[in-house]
């Protein structure tokens, strides 16, 4: 297998836009995360895989602050924020999906928008109305700008989640399986949205069971597994190890 690779709110010369560093979690005896150690570099799109129960989203939620972290910590875009509440890491430039959208049902997707915008900019709705209509544009929705959020297709509601996300401005990108339930045909749209997303430069993050759509977009793979890094590194080389293929014994690698 590839190796893995492993505060101060000092800057340096040269950094990764996210850097965790021994980060362990355990709820009693449940150890949900076990010395977890690397890095994201700027513009950088990693895919995150490995089964059922391995820790993936219980990962997001330490980087994005939803949980706190036991021991370890985590570094963004040059800063310790181990112990910053998720509202101030996304003001930072964090920006995440969640598996499940749950969009504001009543208002209309560009409404949607402008709440998140406003909230990650801490800007007001009218400073950020131009980038939030440029979104839906990249995201396929403009034609639905004016359409209820709860009235919208799985797609279409996936591609709304990817656009709040887009709204807060972030510099790291978390997408939690946000391929999960869809067509062939609505993950190559899909796919090729984030293509355009990660070619403006934003860094990614992508937990994805859709194979063949993370590595259609990640450079490099990390593989999760009981709560440990077992492995990082390039697709080719992930999906070529026989502990990979024992972890997804049965699935099609």
């Amino acid at each position: 297998m590839p190796g893995t690779s492993s505060g101060s709110f000092q800057r340096r010369t040269t950094m990764p836009i996210l850097e965790l560093k021994g980060v362990s979690k355990s709820f009693g005896a449940l150890v949900v995360a076990e010395d977890i150690g690397f890095t994201v570099e700027p513009g950088e799109a990693l895919g995150v895989i490995g089964p059922n129960g391995a820790g993936k989203s219980t990962l997001f939620n330490l980087i994005n602050g939803n949980l706190s972290v036991a021991r370890g910590s985590i570094e963004f875009d040059g800063r310790d924020v181990t112990h910053t509440p998720p509202m101030q890491r996304c003001l930072a430039g964090m920006g995440r999906t969640f598996q499940i959208p749950q969009p504001f049902e009543r208002l209309t997707a560009y409404e949607n928008l402008l709440v998140a915008g406003a909230f990650g900019a801490k800007a007001s709705e009218g400073d950020v109305a131009t980038l939030c209509a440029d979104i839906l544009v990249e995201t396929g929705l403009i034609a639905k700008a004016n359409v209820p959020a709860g009235s919208l297709t799985l797609l279409e509601r996936k591609r709304l989640e990817l656009a709040r996300a887009l709204a807060t401005q972030p510099k790291l990108l978390l997408l939690d399986e946000i391929a999960g339930g869809l067509t062939e045909g609505e993950c190559r749209q899909l796919v090729s949205t984030i293509k355009r997303v990660h070619q403006r430069g934003i860094a990614i993050i992508w937990i994805e069971h859709v194979l063949h759509a993370l590595t259609a977009v990640a450079e490099r793979i990390l593989v999760l597994n009981f709560g440990r890094v077992i492995g990082i590194g390039k697709p080719d080389a992930i999906m070529a190890s026989s502990e990979v293929r024992e972890i997804y014994l049965g699935m099609e690698v």
